[in-house]
């Protein structure tokens, strides 16, 4: 980010007359009489700001208080690793820098366009001018103190109304300008008003460019190839960056369009769409590309398949539908109920995520497996087979999980989570750091295997000396990890809540090896289920926070059924599709509603 110093202009005395009607066209000044307006107008300094540039930087002294009247500011505060974020914007009409005015005290963050901006600054001793002829201004300026103060305690109410993308293609053979018409159709298909604007607009004015903003919900900017003026101001104008690049195009290390990119955070997120000629994934291009542009989101997009771009306008407008798995052994055979319900209903979700046997239902969906072929490899891993049957010495576990790595070698390959047709994420829990571990890149069958590494069961996973094991031992619903993405509503399955486990008999201590064992169908619970519903059990503050973090929370009711009755899949599959279907009838509108 660039200061803005060497940037600000005062207004000549010709433009009086211009800044004056622009002031009084905002909402803010509209009720100001006419000769305080007048006399407002003749100590402001009217300054333009590029994006990107800084207005001001937390603990400078500046006693200046600054009206937007065309553009977006931002600001920017930074967290214990020294990353910068958006907390809240400053839109046309809205100020900035009341308190440093009044108090002269230090500025409290940091502020920095997202537009190119227009302002105008009032400085102190202009203002301390204007008090003492003009008493009618020290209420307005104790207006904008309230309103200011209102907007601090509802910072999430302060993001802005438009969202403007830039698209920027890393490669010179994608074709920018259809990809945007194609894209723009499926946002106006979902009911968000969206403009497409290319470099006809470049030589608009600033206002020019607020208005459309004020009119429209989505602004798509097609920027080009090379670093054009063109380009910067597409990458100014935006809040997200998405970079197009050929799926079978390896990244150059020197793309042109990157030299127009920011070189500090001012919000946007940095977002690659990967555009496929055919539905295979190349594995070296995904991930040296994500590593060499550090990309926050990434999006897969078959040329060929209108479905694609669909899913990409749900989740760029914040109109997707995350679905969340819950661990809980066979009775996670529900999530694929779940999942053929939402089919039935015409209801498309687009991202998935989930933990423990959770997580295994959510990759098949992220590699758009149909039902059967689901319902195929899972009954082949955990119904014909047991994978947990090759027993050893129980000095790290009663299992050597050997058979469950191969397993899930066998059936999910060495494909990598960041190939996955749609977005997908799974959890572990790392015992070393004491936290959740989110898994968004890598092997696919390894997540997995660390999602589903229940403690004492199987052997943990140790990756970079950390220790990882179940996700659902510290938390059995992933749904905080899927809400933070805000890409629109969120959908929990939760299929151990209900489960409860018993036992008829209450002397098992005095009980011989071949009682135990005979025992087994009477309700007498072994070692291996005892350790899964323990690594599963969820405090209820936890359980609390979880149904805060959803839209809608499904918990199909399968009765008895055991976390290792893998005989009664039919059942759990059957369960969780009829009380899906009961909740999407009263739901549906709510789902497809942004």
């Amino acid at each position: 980010m660039n200061d803005a110093s060497a940037t600000l202009t005062g207004a000549a005395d010709s433009g009086r007359d211009e800044l004056r009607n622009k002031l009084a066209a905002l909402e803010l000044l509209r009720d100001m009489r006419p000769r305080d307006l007048d006399a407002l107008t003749a100590e402001l300094e009217w300054q333009g700001l590029p994006g990107g540039w800084v207005l001001f930087r937390e603990g400078e002294r500046d006693d200046s208080l600054f009206i937007v009247v065309a553009g977006r500011l931002g600001v920017v505060t930074a967290d214990a690793d020294g990353r910068e974020a958006i907390i809240s914007h400053i839109s046309p009409g809205e100020t900035v820098g009341e308190m440093a005015l009044l108090s002269g005290a230090p500025r409290s963050a940091t502020v920095v366009a997202l537009r190119d901006s227009e302002l105008v600054r009032l400085k102190r001793e202009s203002f301390e001018k204007l008090a003492d002829q003009h008493p009618g201004l020290m209420r307005f300026i104790t207006r904008l103190l309230v309103q200011r103060l209102e907007r601090t305690s509802h910072r999430n109410a302060a993001a802005p109304d438009c969202l403007s993308i830039a698209l920027v293609p890393l490669e010179r053979g994608i074709n920018s300008a259809g990809f945007a018409r194609l894209l723009g159709n499926a946002l106006e298909s979902l009911g968000v008003k969206t403009m497409v604007v290319d470099r006809r607009e470049a030589e608009r004015p600033t206002e020019w460019f607020t208005a459309i903003e004020e009119d429209h919900r989505i602004i798509l900017y097609q920027a080009e190839y090379d670093p054009t003026e063109w380009t910067r101001l597409c990458v100014r104008q935006a809040d997200r960056i998405l970079m197009l690049l050929g799926a079978a195009t390896r990244p150059q290390s020197e793309a042109p369009a990157l030299a127009v990119m920011p070189t500090a955070a001012r919000g946007e997120l940095i977002e690659i769409v990967f555009i496929h000629d055919d539905a295979v994934a190349s594995a070296a291009n995904v991930t040296d590309a994500l590593a060499r542009y550090r990309a926050g989101f990434h999006y897969h997009v078959r040329s060929s398949r209108q479905s694609d771009v669909e899913r990409l306008a749900r989740l760029i407008s914040g109109r997707a539908i995350g679905l969340v798995f819950s661990g809980g052994g066979a009775r996670g055979f529900a999530h694929i109920g779940v999942m053929r319900a939402f089919k039935a209903a015409g209801i498309p979700f687009d991202l998935v995520g989930g933990t423990s046997m959770g997580s295994m239902i959510a990759a098949a969906a992220a590699l758009e497996w149909d039902e059967a072929e689901t319902m195929d490899h899972l009954k082949r891993a955990f119904v014909i087979t047991n994978p947990l049957s090759d027993y050893t010495l129980p000095l790290v576990a009663i299992v050597r999980g050997r058979k469950v790595s191969r397993l899930l070698r066998e059936h999910f390959g060495e494909a990598l989570i960041e190939e996955c047709w749609r977005p997908f994420f799974c959890t572990s829990s790392n015992l070393t750091a004491g936290n959740a571990k989110v898994h968004r890149t890598g092997p696919l069958w390894l997540a997995l295997r660390a999602s589903i590494a229940i403690p004492g069961v199987l052997p943990p996973v140790i990756e970079n000396s950390q220790i990882l094991i179940d996700g659902g031992v510290m938390n059995n619903l992933p749904v905080d990890v899927m809400s933070a993405m805000r890409r629109g509503r969120v959908v929990g399955v939760d299929v151990a809540r209900e489960h409860v486990l018993t036992a008829e008999s209450d002397d098992l201590e005095n009980r011989s090896v071949w009682q135990l064992l005979s025992a087994k169908r009477r309700g007498t619970p072994n070692i291996i289920g005892l350790l899964m519903s323990a690594g599963l059990v969820n405090s209820e503050a936890q359980v609390k926070l979880q149904r805060q973090q959803v839209d809608i929370l499904i918990e199909p009711r399968l009765g008895k059924m055991g976390m290792l009755d893998w005989k009664s899949w039919e059942t759990a599959v059957e369960g969780g599709y009829r009380q899906t279907m009961e909740i999407l009838e009263h739901s549906r509108d709510r789902l497809l509603t942004g």
